[in-house]
């Protein structure tokens, strides 16, 4: 499982131009699943995003986490973390998890997040989205279960 997260002012997700999704200060999360990948650690990889602290504390330090702030998430799947570019120059999504378990898995992350934080918007599952955002920072951090769990 891979986290692309990135701290931000605002984030919004629009599908055929309608806003679907949208925060203010907080966490744009894009969620690559792999076909290992499980409820087991889909928690972890939570546990750990909730935790990050990367905001900045009263002395400018990056002490904070997200519950602490009154953080928000927006989280997007997105399989295309997991493109393979080794040979040619046509990505291969071999190992990315198939639509089924792809999305419930998302789901899963989805309801989890909620019980931790307060306003949780989501993406569309498979669907062709318009994602924007002012990166606070900028700070994009990789989170990869193969180094996590």
């Amino acid at each position: 499982m891979r986290f692309l997260v990135q701290r931000v002012d605002r984030a919004s997700v629009a599908v055929e131009g309608e806003v679907i999704g949208a925060i203010e200060k907080g966490f744009l999360v894009f969620v690559g699943i792999a076909d290992t990948d499980d409820t087991q650690i889909a928690d972890k990889m939570i546990k750990k995003l909730i935790g990050l602290r990367i905001f900045e504390d009263e002395n400018g330090k990056t002490n904070l986490d997200l519950k602490t702030v009154g953080g928000q998430l927006l989280v997007i799947s997105q399989f295309t973390l997991y493109a393979d570019c080794r040979k040619g120059n046509r990505p291969s999504f071999v190992n990315a998890g198939g639509p089924e378990q792809a999305k419930e898995l998302y789901e899963y992350i989805i309801n989890q997040c909620r019980r931790e934080i307060s306003v949780v918007n989501e993406g569309r599952f498979g669907a062709h989205m318009e994602v924007s955002l002012v990166n606070h920072g900028p700070f994009t951090i990789f989170l990869d279960s193969a180094e996590i769990c």
